[in-house]
């Protein structure tokens, strides 16, 4: 539990301690976060990174947004999104067939693979990604806003 708490922590200080404002700082996050939603895993730094240049958000937090699809958590949030973005569109699907396919397209990690699964289901991976991102994006700025100001509030009474 020691390592895990100091991982955390280390992790903490990046967000709140990089040299810039507040907003700059959440708008980077929220950035990579609306892409690790949106985006295939693997694609995502790929749209990340030139859009924190375009938004003026930190690249930093641009880039460790993404992570919110990792290597262990894709394998609950993309069947999850597939099944949302399936019913969403109205052709609901079960989640054997989305385990199935989405073995693939997590394996080979692919626009091809995915486009494999068909239309309904690349469709619904979409449409439940923009759904998971249209919540977790202001979430992710409002929350690393708040994070950056608190601690910079604490360490300036000091």
């Amino acid at each position: 539990m020691g390592l895990f708490k100091e991982k955390l922590k280390n992790f903490y200080n990046k967000i709140v301690g990089e040299q810039a404002s507040a907003e700059y700082i959440a708008r980077g996050w929220a950035i990579g976060m609306f892409w690790g939603c949106i985006c295939p895993f693997g694609f995502q730094l790929l749209c990340s990174i030139p859009s924190s240049f375009l938004l003026k958000g930190s690249k930093i937090g641009a880039t460790l947004g993404t992570f919110i699809t990792n290597h262990f958590s894709i394998f609950v949030i993309y069947p999850l999104q597939c099944y949302v973005g399936c019913l969403l569109i109205g052709r609901p699907v079960g989640y054997a067939d989305i385990k199935s396919a989405m073995g693939k397209v997590i394996s080979e990690q692919s626009y091809e693979a995915l486009m494999g699964t068909g239309v309904d289901l690349a469709i619904g991976f979409f449409v439940g990604g923009a759904l998971l991102a249209a919540i977790m994006t202001p979430i992710t700025y409002f929350g690393v806003k708040h994070m950056v100001n608190s601690y910079r509030r604490r360490h300036q009474m000091q």
